[in-house]
């Protein structure tokens, strides 16, 4: 009967004779000639996390006024949240335009379409929530058919493309940044239309204004600014 060959030591001797747990002098640490020796470690693989990103299909898609595709499919997820921040300068001779209500005012939103930064930034946050691209792609600022166009468009093609993704406005946060006019006089009438818009109940749509304090071009009454923050739940 063949005997096991015997297991490979777990240390290596400098020496052939047998070590000592006393120390030869003071000064010297124990097992001074002694080295231990590690099996080698198994190779390991490195993990990698496919980065979703807007193919050249994608592109042409948009160009087309259809709806984006990513090269991945978007994962399934009971909630998203997304986020949008849209600025405009003001200038005299332009309409205020703000959650698709005309506000009176000595100036108003410079920009390729009626500059309604409260749905563009409204636009973004839906956008993104759903991993497509922004408002500047889907409906660029160089292309003649948006310019004028009323921003209630992209907030419906938003939406659209929202419910086609399986999801709805579980409920929306937004934050208008200016120094003037005052906004509270016109704030619930901005909320329901906005609210009609989104085909939401009112109840989960928040609006806020805030100044600037009179700091930069928003203190300054030369620009206005809108965040919006919206949770979308799957249905």
């Amino acid at each position: 009967m063949a005997t096991a060959a015997a297991a490979p030591p777990l240390y290596a001797s400098s020496s052939a004779s047998s070590f000592s747990t006393k120390s030869s002098s003071p000064n010297k640490p124990l097992f001074n000639n002694i080295f231990f020796l590690r099996p080698p470690l198994p190779p390991t693989k490195l993990k990698t996390t496919p980065r979703l990103s807007v193919s050249a299909a994608a592109t042409a898609a948009v160009e087309l006024g259809e709806a984006p595709q990513s090269s991945t499919p978007a994962k399934t997820l009971p909630f998203r949240v997304g986020h949008g921040f849209d600025l405009h300068r003001l200038e005299p001779g332009y309409p205020l335009i703000i959650g698709g209500i005309d506000i009176p005012h000595d100036r108003g939103c410079e920009a390729h379409s009626d500059g309604d930064v409260l749905l563009h930034c409204v636009v973004d946050a839906i956008l993104g929530a759903l991993g497509l691209p922004d408002i500047g792609q889907i409906f660029p600022d160089n292309d003649p058919k948006w310019k004028g166009a009323p921003s209630s468009v992209f907030i419906k093609e938003a939406v659209r493309l929202m419910h086609e993704a399986g999801y709805e406005l579980g409920n929306l946060d937004a934050t208008l940044i200016l120094q003037r006019p005052k906004v509270s006089p016109h704030k619930e009438a901005i909320k329901a239309n906005l609210s009609a818009l989104l085909g939401a109940d009112p109840a989960v749509v928040n609006l806020k204004a805030k100044t600037h304090e009179k700091v930069d071009s928003l203190g300054e009454n030369r620009s206005i600014a809108a965040h919006t923050v919206v949770l979308l739940m799957r249905k």
